[in-house]
């Protein structure tokens, strides 16, 4: 049985029921008792057109559904028009899918489950284990999300960048239990690529490959956090940095700059770079005035401040810092590292500590404790020069 193709197909035969006037919560149900029948059919009678008989079988598993409910009979008329078994057709409404996924009346967490649900064709378990929250959680937002959704008509174009950033916030969960959301919002975003002519989404792939590509160097042999600096260059995925800068740059000459494309640039220029000392700083603040350009972020002037230290002198990093509004989230955090580049480490040891009360992310929270604690033990030796 291949699941992989049962998932690659799942988006698509969703799409067609939808188009053929099903509501979006019947065609879900109606798709999963297909592949439910297909689980149970295939490995002995294998079809000639997969999706042709995934369409099939859902088709009349929503008309069974709907002529089982008298509260629906109005929809009897959809008997008439069931198309003859055969070929499917070759039309691709995947994209129409994920703009119904990412609508903006649902919340952001909703619109992050439903899209793993009916695009990624994931179970409402696995995408309840991912999330660390129990089964029935899950499927309760689940089932808001749909109802949200079901009288939702997609009779003008979607917005591509509420599609993105529900594919950024499902890569930026990382990995938790027995489902990687990184890699499966790469898969998604593949996906989307295929059937979209975005210059956007070419750069929400790039950024995500080149990120992912540092990945197995994040996370020490002991579960501590591993700054970018520190990280060992030669466990990088060479293959996927490759891949990401090829996409980024075809996208770049598109000359249509967005924000991700802007993001993934930063990360081209740290994956370029041989060892830490060699980063073009210079380039990355350029890159990082572009962004903030485009997004007006303060998040993004954060990052910013730390390039400008690195570029210019911690001096020049803390005067871009001054700037910032001191609440923001790692704002302490990257006071410290300034100070401390500065040479003032009776600060950077209070920063590190106050920051590390303020982290929400228990690794993040115990590499700021790490911190603080080395440079506390210099001070204690006496080495605060």
């Amino acid at each position: 049985m291949d699941e992989a193709l049962l998932r690659s197909l799942t988006p698509s035969v969703l799409t067609v029921l939808v188009r053929r006037g099903a509501d979006f919560a019947a065609a879900e149900d109606a798709v999963q008792d297909a592949l439910v029948e297909a689980v149970r059919v295939w490995p002995d009678d294998p079809p000639r057109d997969a999706k042709g008989w995934l369409v099939t079988v859902a088709w009349r598993k929503f008309l069974d559904a709907t002529r089982a409910d008298t509260a629906r009979r109005r929809r009897e008329d959809l008997v008439e028009e069931e198309p003859a078994p055969g070929p499917a057709p070759s039309v691709d409404d995947t994209l129409r899918l994920y703009f119904l996924c990412a609508h903006p009346s649902l919340t952001p967490s909703s619109a992050v489950a439903l899209t793993l649900r009916a695009v990624g064709g994931l179970t409402t378990r696995q995408i309840a284990q991912a999330y660390l929250v129990p089964e029935a959680t899950m499927a309760q937002r689940i089932s808001r999300a749909k109802r949200t959704v079901s009288g939702v008509r997609l009779d003008r174009p979607g917005d591509v960048a509420t599609v993105l950033r529900v594919l950024y916030l499902v890569f930026n969960e990382g990995y938790s239990g027995d489902l990687d959301l990184a890699a499966e919002a790469i898969r998604l975003t593949r996906q989307l690529a295929a059937v979209s002519d975005h210059p956007e989404v070419a750069g929400l792939l790039a950024l995500m490959l080149l990120h992912h590509a540092r990945r197995a160097a994040r996370i020490a042999p002991d579960g501590s956090l591993v700054p970018l600096a520190e990280q060992d260059r030669g466990r990088w995925d060479t293959a996927a940095i490759a891949e990401g800068v090829w996409i980024l740059q075809a996208a770049l000459a598109r000359d249509r700059l967005g924000e991700f494309q802007a993001q993934a640039a930063i990360a081209a220029l740290h994956a370029d770079a041989p060892t830490a000392a060699e980063t073009d700083w210079v380039q990355i603040v350029e890159w990082y005035d572009e962004l903030a350009r485009l997004t007006d972020s303060p998040v993004v002037r954060l990052n910013r401040a730390v390039a400008v230290g690195e570029a210019d002198g911690p001096r020049a990093g803390l005067a871009a810092l001054a700037e910032l509004d001191g609440t923001l989230p790692r704002y302490g955090a990257v006071s410290a590292y300034l100070h401390e580049r500065a040479g003032d480490l009776r600060t950077a040891a209070r920063l590190y500590t106050e920051a590390a009360r303020k982290a929400t992310d228990l690794l993040e929270r115990d590499h700021l404790t790490r911190q603080a604690a080395r440079l506390n033990t210099r001070l204690n030796a006496g080495l605060d020069v």
